[in-house]
């Protein structure tokens, strides 16, 4: 053989073995991250030692509550900011995060006003305003608006592993199971959101709380009708009797069944609703991104007095369109 052909061959043969060990890591890796994610977030602080009170406090600290003292606008855009904190799952509590964006848009109005002066604008009534909306949009209405994706994501992950987790608890019922007994087998069998989740079910009825209470505070969380009727079933099955595994078994049915209409209706939907996506987070996008870009687009019109009106005009359309948009894509099924 020439020695091209040796050279040829050598490298066919390094490409291979690197290729395999290659594959071989990548297969370990995913092996270990599967395992893992096995195990929710729940039983994690549970293996590190954490005390059982302290886990409930850490695991509901971001649990939605109801404000009906504040006026229906202000409780809706609170308890809406509320759900997506919980939901999303991030490290920090609602009234921690708040603060954080609150700095934030202090921090980015001064910065504006700063930028402003050191470009030569004058700092009038409608630079105020323009730097006011500036710290707005990019300290509350974007991370706003990447916590609402986070959460939804994390709702459909739970209405996907909830059917699942009906069938496990129907096998564990019969089995022999009682029901606390195959709640807490769903807490050691799911992973995250729906493991911790009746985790801390199987924990406040450990502490004396009553079962159903328990699921329906589950539910009222994620904002659920499956987890609702999940416990009404059960509601229902204590008081009357009958076979609750059948029971359950049909509600799963029941659920997939809806799960696959609404996949259908989102696939049919989908344009519509990406348009929706779009037209709600591109005003907001180029608003910010244009300002970064070349800010004397706005400052060489903010001394104007028809500024202020205009911008609260738009501002106001702005809301009511996207009000619009969601109740147009908000489709239920």
């Amino acid at each position: 053989m020439t020695a091209i052909t040796i050279r040829v061959m050598f490298l066919i043969a390094v490409f291979v073995a690197v290729f395999i060990v290659a594959q071989m890591l990548a297969r370990s890796a995913a092996q270990r991250r599967s395992h893992a994610s096995a195990v929710n977030r729940r039983l994690s602080m549970i293996e590190s030692g954490a005390d059982r009170d302290h886990l409930i406090e850490q695991l509901l600290k971001n649990s939605p509550k109801k404000q009906n003292h504040l006026p229906p606008v202000i409780r809706g855009l609170v308890e809406s900011f509320q759900r997506a904190v919980f939901a999303s799952a991030v490290p920090y509590s609602t009234t921690t995060l708040g603060m954080i964006m609150l700095i934030a848009s202090l921090l980015v109005f001064t910065l504006v006003l700063l930028g402003a002066a050191g470009l030569g604008a004058s700092l009038g009534l409608g630079t105020v305003w323009l730097a006011l909306l500036i710290a707005v949009a990019i300290a509350f209405v974007l991370p706003f608006m990447i916590l609402q994706s986070i959460a939804a994501s994390r709702r459909k992950k739970v209405e996907k592993q909830f059917p699942v987790a009906l069938d496990i608890f129907v096998r564990a019922l019969r089995s022999g199971h009682p029901v606390a007994s195959a709640i807490e087998l769903l807490t050691k069998e799911m992973e995250d959101p729906i493991g911790t989740e009746f985790g801390i079910v199987a924990d406040e009825v450990t502490y004396g709380a009553d079962l159903v209470n328990a699921l329906h505070a589950m539910a009222e969380r994620w904002d659920l009708e499956d987890m609702r009727m999940f416990v009404v079933s059960l509601a229902v099955q204590s008081e009357t009797g009958g076979n609750l595994a059948e029971i359950l078994e049909n509600l799963a049915e029941v659920i997939r069944a809806r799960a696959a209409m609404f996949m259908k209706v989102r696939a049919l939907s989908s344009e519509g609703r990406m348009t929706g996506w779009m037209l709600s987070v591109l005003p907001v996008f180029t608003f910010v991104t244009t300002f970064l870009a070349a800010p004397q687009f706005y400052l060489n019109v903010a001394t104007d007095p028809i500024f202020i009106f205009v911008s609260i005009t738009l501002l106001v359309l702005y809301v009511i369109g996207l009000l619009i948009i969601r109740k147009l894509v908000d489709i239920k099924v």
